[in-house]
């Protein structure tokens, strides 16, 4: 498998992100190997806070959360997402599928040896990271989704009707449409303004250093088949049976996950805003919690509440 791996003058000198880089290497599935990169401070023996991030961000979108979190006594670890932040890019748009990411997210997880540790995934990082804390369940012992999802195909009418509860219930359609035409993504650019496809529903107030960080994977769009091909990954077509398959198996997993699970979402976000119901309704380890909403949180909600979201990993910590 043939991969691009940024240089590391892009990452030089970034906004409000000082974390010193941390590497290994997972199989590639194809008989070589990738290197991905994470984010990991704090004291070894303290509980580890595992931060999972989605589409088309990296472990920058963290950088107002970790140093809470690291003031409160945790270890921090981010990863970047396989073709994402300073992680390696496979090269084809066809190297990527949901499959292969669990898959290699869940080597990483192996290859830190979590023990006891508190999951938070948002966007991709949900659909990606739950299926990998379904895997390796002895491993953690709290979870966190923030404007996340996990469809379960055994029970589509979930999705569906939270999807209704959006106030543009057409908007991730709109957003995949507009991935699949396009050749090149200005990350910084869609994040701040709230993807142009999506309308004005998720604008966030970022400067353009905080822009530049999020371009900074990318210095070219031959970097970016993951974050062009990533909205369609859901497709029926490209998940395929595997995919469908973690889907399903991942679900059997959290209907009967008794250990804490919180949500904490942004209700201005017509994509994932209206989620957190299906978790707080079929999650037995959510029931009774103090879940939390942001009624102008956007979609991604680490940019506006980075205080309230280490306040929730702390009590889901603080819970198990």
């Amino acid at each position: 498998m043939k991969a691009l791996r940024t240089p590391d003058a892009r990452f030089a000198s970034l906004h409000g992100y000082p974390f010193a880089p941390h590497y290994l290497e997972i199989p590639d599935g194809e008989g070589g190997r990738l290197r991905v990169h994470y984010v990991d401070e704090g004291p070894r023996d303290a509980t580890a806070v595992v931060l999972f991030h989605g589409e088309p961000t990296w472990s920058y979108l963290y950088r107002k959360m970790i140093p809470g979190l690291l003031a409160r006594g945790y270890r921090v670890l981010a990863p970047d997402l396989v073709g994402f932040g300073r992680s390696d890019k496979p090269a084809l748009q066809s190297d990527y599928t949901y499959p292969r990411h669990v898959a290699w997210m869940r080597a990483w997880v192996q290859a830190v040896d979590l023990r006891d540790a508190v999951f938070f995934g948002q966007d991709w990082g949900s659909l990606v990271g739950l299926a990998v804390v379904a895997l390796e369940e002895p491993r953690f012992k709290a979870a966190v989704v923030a404007n996340g999802a996990l469809p379960d195909p055994a029970h589509i009418e979930r999705m569906t009707e939270a999807q209704q509860r959006s106030p543009d219930p057409t908007a991730f359609a709109r957003w995949q449409a507009h991935a699949a035409a396009a050749s090149e993504l200005e990350c910084g650019d869609l994040i701040a303004d709230g993807f142009a496809a999506l309308g004005p529903h998720a604008t966030l107030a970022l400067s353009p250093a905080e822009r530049a960080a999020y371009d900074a994977p990318f210095p070219d769009a031959s970097y970016q088949a993951g974050a062009l091909v990533f909205p369609s990954l859901v497709q029926p077509e490209k998940l395929g049976a595997e995919g469908v398959g973690l889907f399903v198996s991942s679900w059997r997993v959290f209907e009967r996950w008794q250990k804490p699970f919180f949500t904490a979402y942004g209700k201005a976000d017509p994509v994932l805003g209206f989620f957190d119901v299906v978790f707080q309704e079929h999650v037995p380890g959510a029931k009774g919690r103090k879940h939390r909403v942001f009624p102008k949180g956007t979609h991604f909600i680490q940019e506006q509440e980075p205080a309230a979201l280490v306040e929730v990993i702390d009590e889901a910590a603080r819970a198990s």
